[in-house]
């Protein structure tokens, strides 16, 4: 059962990482409004992750 978590934690790092990189490649582009598609998808993220997790605890878990 701890390795399923530990893989769970693994692929939410990962995901979490490839935000991350998505948000810094961002760059801005001078007049106007800025451009907020990188931060509204690592909340996005985070928001699916924290869902998942719940799924897991609440249907899959044997306790």
């Amino acid at each position: 059962m701890k390795k399923i978590g530990a893989e769970v934690f693994a692929a939410a790092g990962m995901v979490l990482l490839t935000g991350v990189t998505y948000v810094l490649a961002n760059e801005p582009h001078g007049e106007g409004a800025p451009d907020y598609s990188g931060v509204t998808s690592i909340y996005y993220t985070l928001i699916g992750l924290i869902l998942a997790y719940g799924f897991y605890d609440s249907f899959l878990k044997k306790s």
